[in-house]
């Protein structure tokens, strides 16, 4: 028996994608072992491996869709709860995860962050985390320098760019947006944290059977929209 190796693909490099980098990404929940509160978050969340911490976090996988860091992959964790609390009681790194999910969302479907009509504040009701498994969005990439000489500087997600911003029109449609580096490059553990304040709904629209990016193509805010495949969000289904 012999084991061809002609049709194996190049080695990579291990080169970083190049910090400021606009890219359109899919992001994969990795399971951690441990259960949300949803039913469909059984085995979802990953727990801090610091000692005595009560952090839960999405273990997330990002990988750029198309262009040309297509198939690059970063990773970064989300606080879902645990760690530092805010005045009121509530904890400052979820309501980080929660602003940056509903980002997601918006660059998703193209939807106006501001809009706040029933029709949209529906299509942001999640059964669960697991929903925003295999979402797609722009982001905007940036290089994260360690403090550590040990460890390598790694990519993150510098931000969700919603289709308020011009370069979001062009990723989706398929040009190429030069990188603008961050001007805030430093060690991870010198950030600054702030938690992003964005609107409450007075009302609670229906718990949708389907999140609203399942049902359409991704990053089109359709007016009508599909029911998804029976076997899970329509995004994973080809």
């Amino acid at each position: 028996m012999t084991f061809d190796m002609n049709d194996a693909e190049p080695q990579k490099s291990g080169d970083l994608i190049p910090d400021g980098t606009f890219a359109k990404v899919t992001m994969t929940i990795r399971p951690g072992g441990v259960d949300g509160e949803s039913e469909i978050d059984r085995g979802l969340l990953k727990r801090s491996g610091a000692p005595g911490s009560d952090v839960l976090m999405l273990d997330s996988e990002f990988t750029v869709a198309e262009g040309t860091h297509a198939r690059r992959k970063f990773w970064q964790t989300l606080t879902t709860s645990g760690g530092k609390l805010d005045e009121s009681g509530v904890s400052i790194g979820a309501k980080i995860t929660k602003s940056t999910l509903r980002a997601m969302i918006d660059s998703a479907l193209g939807l106006d962050p501001e809009d706040m009509s029933e029709a949209t504040k529906a299509k942001r009701i999640l059964r669960g985390f697991a929903d925003l498994s295999g979402i797609t969005f722009v982001a905007k990439i940036k290089v994260e320098a360690s403090n550590n000489a040990a460890y390598s500087d790694k990519n993150k997600l510098d931000h969700v760019v919603l289709p308020t911003a011009p370069e979001w029109r062009q990723i989706m449609n398929g040009e190429s947006v030069p990188a603008r580096p961050s001007t805030r490059r430093q060690p991870a553990a010198a950030a600054a944290t702030s938690a992003p304040a964005w609107g409450t709904p007075q009302s609670t629209p229906a718990r949708p059977a389907t999140p609203a990016w399942a049902q359409g193509t991704a990053g089109k805010a359709a007016e009508t929209s599909k029911p998804a495949a029976a076997g899970g969000p329509a995004w994973l289904n080809g």
